[in-house]
């Protein structure tokens, strides 16, 4: 595990990759700065994480009582 001259606990930013300190003295925890938060939050807000999903099923092809078969 690495640590910093104080420590603490250092980990992989999930934005960027370099070193973020995970403890309560970094606000932005787990990432390394605001800025590599703000960009990870918008990736969520326009939807750019995404999982993969099987298109949604037509409801013609539905059997009886709405069951798919």
């Amino acid at each position: 595990m690495k640590t910093n001259a104080q420590g603490e606990r250092l980990v992989r930013c999930p934005q960027c990759g370099g070193d973020s300190v995970f403890a309560s003295s970094n606000k932005w925890r787990p990432f390394c700065s605001e800025r590599c938060r703000q960009i990870d939050l918008g990736a969520w807000a326009s939807e750019s994480f995404r999982m993969p999903a099987a298109p949604p099923q037509d409801p013609d092809d539905a059997g009886p009582g709405g069951l798919v078969h």
